[in-house]
């Protein structure tokens, strides 16, 4: 893998997501995160809530676009509160809950299917205006082969499950992926 954040920065940056939430939740302005270390890099990133097992929200930029000072509280917000799948999550939940980050490495346009690699790699779907990503961990978390996943990230881009095989875009990328199940700041 190309990227791959420290172990101090994943704290870093889960305490960060954590953060902002709380922040939010209060009715606060979220704490501003300075742009150096970790935080100065420019990388997709995905947020993702679990209470109990389950999703609870999930909101990403893919693009490598912004700094990671700017998107990972961003997404973690939106991601606790704005995703319009689930009601969004309460302060009492919060403490409960199992935040995940997954930060993105570059995004390249797939040449060959046979090269995607299931559980290394994440799909990004596009025809059209219409775009579907999946990350690398959701075909593993449900079994999915290859042309299951495929076929699932041309569905969250509401295309044809086959519309791989008929001219969408198809683009890969690999994610460092962790979460703060076993952090010193979550309570049992």
């Amino acid at each position: 893998m190309e990227f791959s954040v420290a172990p101090e920065d994943r704290i870093s940056l889960l305490a960060a997501a954590r953060a902002a939430v709380t922040d939010a939740l209060a009715g606060h302005e979220p704490r501003t995160v300075e742009p150096v270390g970790i935080f100065a890099r420019q990388a997709g990133v995905f947020v993702s809530f679990h209470l109990d097992g389950a999703l609870r929200g999930c909101i990403g930029h893919p693009d490598g676009n912004q700094m990671l000072a700017i998107v990972v509280p961003q997404c973690a917000v939106a991601a606790a509160t704005g995703d319009p799948r689930f009601d969004p999550v309460s302060a009492s939940e919060l403490d409960r809950c199992v935040i995940e980050v997954s930060v993105l490495g570059p995004i390249s346009v797939v040449r060959d299917v046979g090269d995607i690699v299931v559980g290394r790699h994440g799909l990004i779907a596009e025809q059209g205006w219409r775009r579907g990503l999946l990350l690398p961990q959701v075909a593993v978390e449900y079994g999915w082969d290859r042309e299951a996943f495929l076929a699932r990230t041309c569905g969250k881009a509401g295309l044809p499950a086959d519309a791989w095989k008929r001219g969408a875009t198809i683009s890969c990328f690999e994610a460092d992926v962790f979460d703060d199940a076993r952090a010193a700041w979550r309570r049992a």
